[in-house]
């Protein structure tokens, strides 16, 4: 298939009560992984790339390599901006060919994050590309962002802004946190919040990050020397709640990348005679797929 906006997916799993994953990328193999998750699934599925991604791997090579992925599978894939901060960069990616941004504001004043917003969909309309705005701020590092405190989203304020930029999703703070060390005990997400959201705005709600760390991951990543002890992610439960009271898009991008190395250092520690890249970054390939699979089960099925 050719690649798709997110609009029309989100839509579809806000009618089904389901959520779709945004899995973030910055190569071949975290991309192709995605797209077989998402074929042997027979789920839709969003290729997300940061701006640090983008620097990384350059714009028309993830849309060269996302678009040659989507050929693979006859599910619907997007290719997403995560976290765009940069209008210029932003419009470079609709020019090349991405399908979906997302225009990060939260860290702006409630007008500048509106005016901001609105400049992004100026851009992406007239091309059929979907903008994904944020309200609220998450706490925790990740690439470029670093938060120390938390602001939850205001569900009335929401409304506001719904209406004001004329997004096709909105991004909301209520309780997750970005990066591996997300929390120093048991996480309870504000879901009393989320449903004055839901109710209020009407709109697509995603959630952000909502890695889970899971535990067998996290002692086979430690055993093989990455040093992530004390991470701690979102509990099983309480992303399914999620999924049930209106979320339609779920991020992940921390299980993703504790998966990919933790897999290529088993496969060096195990065969330390290898020295074809082939070999060990298919194995992280292979661990990204599984991950991505469990993740769409996940979040279809509670």
């Amino acid at each position: 298939m050719e690649l798709v906006s997110t609009k029309g997916m989100l839509l579809k799993a806000k009618r089904g009560r389901y959520a779709v994953g945004a899995f973030n990328v910055c190569n071949m193999e975290t991309i192709q992984a995605v797209a077989e998750a998402a074929d042997d699934m027979s789920s839709p599925v969003i290729i997300a790339a940061t701006e640090q991604s983008i620097a990384y791997a350059g714009i028309s090579n993830l849309v060269c390599m996302a678009k040659a992925a989507a050929k693979t599978t006859s599910s619907p894939v997007a290719l997403h901006v995560d976290h765009g901060t940069n209008p210029a960069l932003i419009k470079k990616c609709i020019d090349a060919g991405f399908s979906s941004v997302m225009i990060d504001g939260s860290h702006l004043s409630f007008e500048n994050n509106i005016e901001i917003t609105k400049k992004v969909v100026r851009m992406a309309r007239p091309k059929g590309v979907s903008v994904e705005g944020e309200l609220g701020l998450l706490k925790g590092k990740e690439d470029h962002i670093d938060v120390k405190e938390a602001s939850f989203t205001d569900p009335d304020q929401a409304a506001l802004f719904v209406s004001k930029t004329g997004i096709d999703s909105l991004a909301v703070a209520i309780g997750t946190s970005h990066g591996a060390y997300k929390f120093t005990d048991t996480p309870s997400l504000d879901f009393d919040r989320l449903k004055e959201i839901v109710k209020k705005t009407g709109i697509p709600i995603v959630l952000h990050g909502a890695s889970q760390v899971p535990h067998e991951l996290l002692k086979r990543a430690l055993e093989s020397g990455v040093e992530i002890g004390g991470a701690r992610g979102v509990p099983t439960e309480q992303i399914r709640k999620a999924c049930r009271l209106g979320v339609c898009k779920i991020n992940t991008d921390t299980d993703l990348r504790i998966a990919f190395t933790e897999a290529v250092r088993q496969c060096l520690t195990k065969h330390p005679d290898i020295f074809d890249q082939r070999i060990y970054c298919g194995a992280g390939r292979e661990a990204v797929k599984k991950m991505v699979m469990a993740k769409i089960s996940l979040f279809s099925k509670f």
